[in-house]
């Protein structure tokens, strides 16, 4: 699997309308799906998946060069229901993970655990179906051999019962090409994936690592931020820190917003939002990272452009997204490039300004 630093040939989403899941018939999440797609495809191609109910809304609101693909799904977050590619350098296929809804907390999810190998066929390439319940938001890799877990996500009994961590690792070398196995521990606090490693830490390097950085003792990430540091330091990585947004929680009229459903999730008025901002996605040439209104957010800025010297930093309003249950890294899949990737980049940032005028 490479690294999503390297050159893609577009990116995967899918237009949000669950009303579960979604505030408001999902109209403000659609409002922010089509601004982050509009920002990313100034950077790379990139298509979007839509119900047909929903197509015709995602073509009014995407800009032109938004290519739009017809295909079910139960929701919209493309890093975990859509295909996980590989490459040996010459052809591209795609793994094919068992889902489960985050350990069965939407219902229904058969749609979802249908797409990556319908997106698959659609590209006419190879899809491995994986024996294990995985979501690609619970994997980070260098593109060298070394990923990064949660033992709370790949090792959670309602994922895959009697699993052990040599089965794991047998399995994540198989499927991903890694040799070498970073356990951290626990994910972020309320996190409702039950511990994704994308919304904690994720490689910006061979050896380095951000790490989302908690300095309140108070709170409760406090802890799990210095457990994923040591764990880290034992494998000789580089830590860069990435400070976490002040607290953040459901308002009441947002709660309100949500309607109810065959759902296992918490999601009233009070409810802790696992904010944090490593949960961005590297576009080419960009990086496009969550903004959450905070004080913090320029100083997130600029570490992201030390740690990514040469890429444009495109801080963009999510907490929308964030409401849904994820941020930017869940609702994107990068396809890597096998052919040098197009752009349309002053169409779509025309569209983009205008969005937010």
């Amino acid at each position: 699997m490479p690294a999503e630093w390297e050159p893609h040939e577009r990116c995967w989403m899918i237009w949000p309308e669950r009303p579960d899941n979604w505030r408001d018939d999902a109209k403000p999440a659609q409002q922010a799906f089509a601004r982050m797609a509009a920002a990313i495809s100034r950077y790379e191609p990139l298509t979007m998946l839509a119900s047909a109910a929903q197509r015709q809304a995602a073509r009014n609101a995407l800009p032109a060069c938004v290519d739009i693909i017809e295909m079910p799904s139960n929701d919209s977050w493309a890093r975990d229901t859509g295909p996980s590619f590989v490459t040996n350098g010459r052809e591209l296929r795609g793994v094919d993970w068992r889902f489960n809804a985050w350990a069965g907390l939407y219902a229904p999810w058969d749609a979802d655990d249908r797409l990556a190998s319908s997106l698959c066929d659609r590209l006419g390439i190879p899809c491995y179906r994986a024996p294990l319940v995985l979501e690609g938001g619970a994997i980070h890799v260098d593109g060298e051999g070394t990923a990064l877990v949660t033992e709370a996500c790949l090792l959670d009994p309602a994922r895959n019962p009697g699993v052990t961590r040599p089965m794991m690792e047998s399995w994540l070398a198989d499927y991903l090409g890694v040799t070498t196995i970073i356990w951290l521990g626990q994910g972020i606090p309320e996190d409702e994936t039950g511990g994704h490693v994308d919304n904690l830490a994720c490689f910006a390097s061979p050896g380095r690592v951000l790490l989302a950085w908690c300095g309140d003792p108070a709170d409760p990430h406090h802890d799990v931020s210095r457990d994923a540091e040591a764990r880290l330091r034992r494998h000789g990585m580089e830590i860069i820190k990435l400070p976490m947004p002040p607290p953040m929680f459901i308002t009441a009229a947002e709660a309100a917003g949500i309607q109810p459903g065959d759902s296992n999730m918490q999601r009233g008025e009070g409810a802790r939002l696992a904010a944090s901002y490593v949960n961005f996605y590297l576009a080419n040439g960009a990086v496009i990272a969550p903004a959450f209104g905070a004080a913090t957010d320029g100083e997130a800025a600029a570490i992201l452009a030390r740690a990514f010297p040469g890429r444009e930093i495109v801080m963009l309003p999510a907490r929308e997204i964030l409401l849904g249950g994820g941020n930017i890294h869940c609702i994107t899949q990068q396809q890597p490039a096998t052919a040098p990737a197009g752009r349309c980049r002053q169409q779509a940032a025309g569209f983009n300004n205008a969005a937010q005028g």
